[in-house]
């Protein structure tokens, strides 16, 4: 048995891992900290500038099963390392825009960016390369993409800074030349290791019977949920906070716990591994979501069980970012992984771009966030109920083998 297929490829976990924290913290969290500079040198207003990055998110959802089925047919070697010359050459765009109209075309590119060099490409390459505990290999690189904002937010900071907005993105390029380009060609597979790669036909038959299938469907959605929800209240859980009379100080202290906390979900998925299936930790975490939920709506303005909230909130999402990875091998097996994860990511892409939207639009119309988060309660129980449903039964495997 080959290195790679026993499950101890270190040096290739160790540089998917170190990408992560480089493609996740230079692109995605980077723009964070460019919205107002962004803002103040095109003359841009908030929302205008900030579509720019929704434009993106959706991008990358809409090519997450391409990218995927394109890793399935030819291995993650090409499309990584073309993903990060991508970002290289766009993120160097990105310090000279000077207008509005170019901005949304260059974030247009990092979406495709993104698709090609995040989480979801990464697992495809862990799921073909790691024939054992794949499911903690997922969990590690996890691990490692879950310190890109504690890494690159200071980083970011510190250019911004030293040199200005502009030439700190183009010390963010650099950084992707330097790390993610060499380790990405270096270090991934050259092929996708399947015998032979399935034909266009075949491949367009597995995607019919795979949205045929209810149990397929239900998990769709069931992400979906799952991301509308953490995506509406990563975005708006500060002003919901203020508005019920908490500090500032208080309430960002609030939201820094769910940081932490999705890292020690997936510290307890890795743990859990040995004895309890993929689907089982699913159903676990999916329904901590609503329970979260519960808590924030149950706790006003008590610190106690708004830490209640944010551990149950963190760690279900932590652990659910590993399941989503997981899931597919243990319902479907290896075949198509790649066309079968991007098509089960593409969900969470999306709500990730609308979610924030959707909630501005529901405190909008219901006249403030209680009503909102009593809605977004009853989409975390629609994604609790459709995930049980999706993985009944599923998971026969020894969990040590997955």
């Amino acid at each position: 048995m080959s290195r790679a297929a026993s499950g101890a490829s270190w040096p290739l976990l160790v540089a998917l891992g170190i990408t992560q924290i480089v493609s996740w913290g230079s692109v995605y969290y980077a723009f964070a900290l460019l919205l107002e500079p962004l803002q103040r040198d095109l003359g841009a207003g908030r929302s205008a500038v900030a579509g720019a990055f929704s434009v993106a998110l959706l991008i990358s959802g809409l090519c997450a099963t391409w990218i995927g089925r394109t890793i399935d047919r030819l291995g993650g070697r090409w499309v990584m390392t073309i993903g990060s010359l991508a970002a290289v050459l766009l993120l160097s765009a990105l310090s000279q825009v000077q207008s509005l109209p170019v901005l949304y075309l260059i974030w247009a590119g990092l979406g495709v960016a993104m698709a090609a060099t995040l989480y979801e490409p990464a697992f495809v390459v862990i799921a073909q390369v790691y024939r054992l505990n794949y499911r903690r290999a997922l969990t590690v690189l996890t691990l490692f993409g879950g310190l890109a904002s504690t890494v690159f937010w200071p980083l970011t900071t510190l250019l911004i800074e030293r040199f200005g907005w502009r030439e700190a993105v183009l010390w963010l390029a650099a950084i992707n030349l330097l790390v993610c380009v060499p380790l990405h060609f270096g270090l991934l597979p050259r092929t996708s290791g399947a015998v032979a790669p399935p034909t266009q036909g075949r491949d367009a038959g597995s995607r019919q019977r795979l949205w045929s299938d209810r149990r397929f469907r239900a998990l769709t959605l069931a992400f979906l949920a799952h991301y509308v929800v953490v995506s509406a209240i990563a975005a708006h859980l500060i002003a919901l906070l203020l508005a019920r009379g908490m500090s500032p100080a208080a309430a960002a202290g609030i939201g820094a716990l769910i940081g932490p906390m999705q890292v020690a979900g997936r510290v307890v998925e890795f743990g859990a591994s040995r004895w309890l299936t993929v689907g089982q930790v699913g159903r676990i975490a999916a329904v901590a979501m609503p329970l979260s939920l519960i808590a924030l709506l149950w706790a006003g303005s008590s610190v106690p069980w708004l830490a209640v909230f944010a551990v149950l909130f963190g760690a279900g999402n932590g652990a659910m970012t590993v399941i989503r990875g997981a899931l597919p091998v243990e319902m479907y097996g290896r075949d198509h992984y790649g066309a079968i994860a991007g098509a089960l990511a593409t969900p969470g892409l999306l709500a990730r771009a609308v979610g924030p939207i959707f909630a501005a639009l529901l405190w909008s119309a219901l006249g403030g966030y209680e009503r909102t988060t009593v809605i977004l309660l009853a989409v975390a129980a629609v994604g609790t109920v459709a995930f049980a449903y999706a993985t009944r039964g599923a998971g026969t495997a020894r969990p040590a083998d997955r």
